[in-house]
């Protein structure tokens, strides 16, 4: 097959089918996309392109991503994204060869997720609930903190929830993940109630919007935004109100945080990692791997913190 006439033909197929073949999610495919026009630009401005690039091209160019102080990671990141573009590439024929297979990647700086401790959680949990300048607000937020550490959903797949999903005081709830992948997740009894409550409150609201003319919406948290639910950026302001409120350090407190303590509470407490594994909907059971060492870590501290023999005047006796 003739391969397209300029770098920009060749990064929009690679796209269109890693969105119909592999389902690539959309924030996975907008990612691809600034690597790959940084790559192109990098060329152009060197007289070459995707289809005459070779591997010392390339390297050299990971050596100025290198030299610009980009991390391991955003360095890993533009070579993954470079080789799939090449191996579509030969798979449609486009080239005879992947220029960039051999290439070592820089690998990545390996750093714990940060979490949080029980109390913790407890004191956000409280928090939420007076947290608002409504009782509609102190509702909402308290359902979305006990969903979110009930369940370690994503914070995209917590403020997306559609409002059927949560129908009929539902015991499990379905998560649409990345490349929209289903998955259950259950419900605890603090969850389930903080949601009976919120929804009660929500379709008080959408009744009386309706009375007035406004539409009804499908999403369990609405909002004026242009999708029509909860931002992610206004939900995570709003966890970092709920940590001041509740005393906790909000540079330790995001969204993200709190899928972390769920998925170290449960390893803490006897769960194993592919039933973790399913719950966060992993893809690969080595990313949930990481728990074991969060987990790990936090054993050493409490033994270092109140072990007899690990104080300073007992090692000095």
């Amino acid at each position: 097959m003739t391969a397209p006439s300029s770098p920009a033909l060749w990064i929009s197929a690679f796209l269109e089918a890693q969105a119909a073949e592999m389902g690539a999610a959309t924030n996975t495919q907008l990612a691809y996309a600034r690597d790959l026009r940084d790559v192109a630009e990098w060329m152009a401005a060197r007289d070459m392109d995707f289809a005459r690039a070779e591997r010392h091209d390339i390297e050299d160019y990971l050596v100025g991503c290198d030299a610009q102080g980009l991390s391991k990671a955003t360095r890993a990141r533009r070579l993954s994204a470079i080789r799939q573009l090449y191996r579509f590439a030969f798979e449609e024929g486009w080239r005879a060869d992947n220029p960039a297979i051999q290439i070592r990647g820089p690998g990545r700086d390996r750093k714990l997720p940060q979490t949080l401790d029980v109390d913790e959680i407890d004191r956000l949990l409280n928090a939420a609930r007076e947290t608002g300048r409504t009782r509609a607000d102190q509702l909402r937020n308290t359902c979305l903190m006990e969903l979110l550490y009930a369940t370690g959903m994503r914070v995209s797949e917590l403020v997306s929830l559609p409002v059927s999903s949560a129908r009929g005081d539902p015991r499990m709830l379905l998560i649409r993940g990345k490349g929209d992948k289903e998955r259950m997740v259950p419900l605890s009894p603090p969850a389930r109630e903080a949601l009976r409550d919120w929804l009660d409150m929500r379709d008080a609201a959408e009744d009386d919007g309706r009375t007035k003319g406004r539409p009804g919406s499908p999403f369990l948290f609405p909002s004026r935004s242009r999708d029509g639910y909860l931002t992610r950026h206004r939900f995570y302001l709003l966890i970092k109100e709920i940590a001041v409120s509740a005393g906790v350090s909000p540079d330790k407190v995001t969204p993200h945080t709190l899928r972390h303590a769920f998925a170290t509470h449960l390893l803490a407490n006897g769960a194993d990692l592919r039933s973790i594994q399913t719950l966060l909907g992993h893809a690969d059971v080595a990313t949930t791997e990481i728990y074991t060492h969060v987990l790990d870590e936090r054993l050493k501290e409490l033994v270092l913190e109140h072990h007899p023999l690990a104080r300073d005047d007992a090692a000095k006796a």
